[in-house]
């Protein structure tokens, strides 16, 4: 059961930052504050998509965070 925490833990930290950068793209387009390619998108000047921006980045965090915050062992106090 460890194993496979560690084997989630490791792949949703990258899976969490990658949500966190789509998150942002979807902001700066909701926006209408991307540009280049970002610029010619049909979730330009759309605030809805500046919603799920946001959603998704604070999802992402969360699962960053969670990903590297590692759990505390029970110690058991025998005297």
């Amino acid at each position: 059961m460890q194993t496979l925490l560690r084997i989630v833990r490791s792949i949703a930290g990258p899976v969490g930052a990658l949500m966190i950068v789509m998150g942002g793209i979807w902001i700066l387009q909701g926006l209408n504050l991307a540009w280049g390619i970002l610029a010619r998108s049909f979730m330009q000047n759309d605030r809805h998509w500046a919603v799920y921006g946001v959603l998704l980045t604070a999802a992402g965090l969360v699962l960053v965070l969670w990903s590297y915050i590692r759990p505390r062992r029970h110690q058991d106090n025998v005297h």
